[in-house]
């Protein structure tokens, strides 16, 4: 059986990185399991990679079939954005490895959906301090800076990866992206364990 390898951590841990180096190392040999988002692009990102960025119409589409597996929504300066989960055909578990990021709350509804012994955390952590500077050096870049949702979602995270939650899902493996290099190592040496038991 495959596995579902679970990346999430606050923002700015630099979980897209990693997910994406990831994703790009052939020897690993695991495909994407993208979610959904009603929020805009940002500079950079495509449909399909990062997220699949839709709309309410078509959420309503995937709730109407019985294929949504999780959905969050979060109220922003810039209105209501939600991001879900959908048993879109995109897995087969008795083919292929996966990878995916999402938060705790979508990590355990996967784990409820496709089994615990499925799906397998990789749970990222940054020193709080150097996690907004990443964050504020990522938002000046963007063509319209939202600094206003960057400091909602960094007080956001406290309470959506909070210690007790973390512990009650039982994620005790951690990878630490002081060094981004050294992180990416010790995952990917990490999930080659996992796949070949």
């Amino acid at each position: 059986m495959g596995k579902l390898f679970y990346v999430m951590g606050k923002s700015s841990t630099g979980k897209d990185t990693i997910y994406k180096s990831l994703l790009e190392n052939q020897d690993l040999r695991l495909k994407p399991f993208v979610m959904y988002t009603t929020r805009p692009m940002r500079s950079g990102e495509t449909s399909g990679l990062e997220y699949y960025f839709t709309d309410e119409n078509e959420l309503e589409k995937i709730k109407a079939a019985g294929k949504l597996i999780e959905m969050r929504a979060y109220h922003t300066i810039h209105g209501v954005w939600k991001y879900f989960t959908a048993d879109s055909d995109q897995i087969d578990l008795k083919k292929n490895h996966y990878i995916m990021i999402g938060v705790l709350s979508s990590f355990q509804a996967a784990r409820n959906y496709y089994g615990k012994t499925s799906v397998v955390p990789i749970y990222i952590e940054v020193e709080d301090g150097e996690r907004l500077q990443r964050a504020l050096d990522r938002e000046r870049i963007q063509e319209t800076p939202q600094y206003a949702e960057l400091c909602r979602r960094f007080l956001t995270d406290s309470e959506d990866f909070a210690e007790e939650q973390i512990q009650k899902l039982g994620i005790e493996k951690r990878f630490n992206n002081k060094n981004l290099q050294e992180c990416i190592a010790e995952i990917t040496y990490y999930i080659t364990e996992l796949e070949t038991q």
